[in-house]
Parts: structure tokens; sequence; C-alpha cells
């Protein structure tokens, strides 16, 4: 029962709580460019003011344009039941390894390249190509980085990986862990199309990668795909200090009262990391789209380096 419990919290909380930490990050970088923002709510105000919109719809474009946004925002719930992020005792934790959540991620990323294809524009096709070269770089540094944990674990189980790391707290410390780390955290910001990958904000298409996919959105497909958005990055930012700073995550057999702690330590640690990405995208540039690939190879190769290095280790 406190799996049960545990996994809905985390549904409810991502799914609540998302749009806020997209506030707390525009405010942030409100703060350090010198202006006041529009608040921690504006996003959801955002979401309500898109959902009383008509729906509008590409003229030619089929179902998959359609379904693209409903997909996007169910597999960012299932990734957020089944990621270990207030407890490790989930009733999902037999499908919740290194090869399921990426593969569920990946899956929303192809719908919105699909319905991106659907609508027949340059911009929409030229998104799609860029979406699934990002895709292509980045699943492979997630799974490969995730097997250099799960190495010493004997274990894909992300629930068995989390409870290891909370077990050995030096461990975080470990060659192992701070090139998986730095390879996490680097696809994190490419899978979440933030700086230097991607610019979330940027209006010039030419430049865009994930903004040029939903060009074609409006009304409330456009207030799910933006919910959805901040619900991946909600998730991979949980999942990489799960991993790494398992600190008052609720493990097997630690009762009901111990959700509301987990809870408050899963907002704080995510908070923060939402706050310092914010502030490093203040004092950083995007990079040029032909500098990307550079980039998501070094974080492969960091994450190659984390499997050999466990692998002498072990």
């Amino acid at each position: 029962m406190t799996g049960v419990i545990g996994a809905a919290l985390q549904v409810i909380l991502v799914a609540v709580g998302s749009p806020l930490l997209v506030g707390v990050m525009r405010q942030v970088h409100a703060r350090l460019e010198g202006r006041a923002g529009a608040g921690i709510a504006q996003p959801w105000r955002d979401l309500r003011k898109l959902m009383r919109k008509e729906p509008i719809a590409p003229r030619g474009t089929g179902w998959v344009f359609r379904a693209a946004p409903p997909l996007l925002a169910g597999t960012a719930l299932v990734v957020a039941a089944v990621v270990p992020l207030v407890t490790t005792d989930s009733p999902l934790d037999g499908v919740a390894d290194l090869f399921a959540v990426p593969a569920l991620l990946a899956l929303g990323s192809v719908a919105l390249a699909l319905g991106a294809l659907d609508t027949g524009t340059a911009f929409g096709g030229m998104g799609a190509s860029r979406e699934m070269t990002v895709l292509a770089l980045v699943e492979p540094t997630i799974l490969v980085s995730t097997f250099a944990l799960s190495i010493g674990v004997r274990s894909t189980s992300l629930g068995a990986i989390v409870t290891a790391a909370a077990g050995h707290p030096l461990s975080v410390l470990s060659p192992v862990s701070v090139l998986a780390s730095v390879a996490l955290a680097i696809v994190t910001l490419a899978e979440t199309g933030r700086i230097p990958v991607d610019n979330p904000s940027t209006h010039l298409e030419l430049t865009m990668i994930h903004e040029a996919t939903v060009l074609e959105y409006a009304g409330p497909d456009l207030a799910l795909i933006e919910w959805a958005s901040a619900m991946r990055l909600s998730v991979l930012l949980g999942l990489l200090a799960g991993l790494f700073v398992p600190l008052g995550i609720a493990g097997a057999g630690a009762g009901v009262l111990a959700l509301p702690l987990a809870m408050v330590a899963l907002v704080v640690k995510v908070g923060l990391l939402g706050a310092l990405l914010a502030a490093g995208e203040v004092f950083m540039a995007k990079l040029r789209l032909f500098r990307v690939p550079e980039l998501l190879a070094g974080s492969f190769l960091l994450a190659l380096l984390a499997v050999t290095a466990s692998f002498f280790l072990t």
C-alpha cells in the first residue's frame, strides 16, 4: 500500500509542480537579468489560457497530428509513476528499469516528431529531423550511463540502483558515479531542450529544435505539449537527483509517514537543480547546431568510460 500511495503522490507532484518549476526557472532568469519577472505561477496561467482557446489543426493533417500531444503527456505521466522519485517501493518497480524509461521518453519524442511531419511544412520537417538526430544521440547515453551504475548493483531496476546509492552515500564520489552524472546531466539538457543544446524561448526558426516541432500546435494541444515538456524536465531532474543525491527518498518498508518528508526532499532537490540550471543558462550561449552532435558524442564517451571503470572496480 505504501508503494501504491508513493507512486500516486509522484504523479500528482510532477503533474502539479512541473509548471511551477518552470516558473521558478523563469524567475531566476529574470532576477539575474535585472527584471522583476512574471511570477512563479505564470506557467499555470498560460496553460489555463491555452486550454480555454478553440482547438485548431492545420488543413490536411490527420490523426497523427492530433494524437501526438496526449501521447507525449501520457508517456510523461507514466514515467513519473515508474521512476523512483519519492519512494523506491513502487508496484511498478518491475518495469522501472533502465530500458523502459528511455523507451517511454523516446516514444513521446517520436510521436511529436511524427506530428510535426504530418503538417507538411518546412519548419515542421526541419524540427523533426533535428529532434530525431538529438534523440539518436541522447537515448544510448542514458542507457549506457545508467547501465554503468547498475553493474555494481547487479540489477537494471532503477529502484535497486537508488536504494544501493542511499545505503552507501560515499559511492556517489566514485569515478563511475562522477562520469555517469556528468553524462546524464548533459543529455538531460538535450532531452529537455535547454541551453546550450536548444533555447526554449527562441523565436528564430532557423535555430529551433524542439520549438520547430510545435509551431503548428495551438490551444489545448499546445497546452498539453507545454505541460508534458515541463513534466519531462521535472522527471529527468528528479531522476538525476535520485541516482546521485538519494537523500530523503523513502525506501522499502519505510511506511506511509516517510512519504511527506520524501516529497519535501524531492521538491527541494529538483528546485535547487532547476534554479542552478536556470542560473547557468544566463551565462551560457546556445551552441551552433553542428556542434551539438560533438557535445552529445562527448557525453556518450563519458558514459562508456563510466562502464569501463565500473567493470574494473567491481
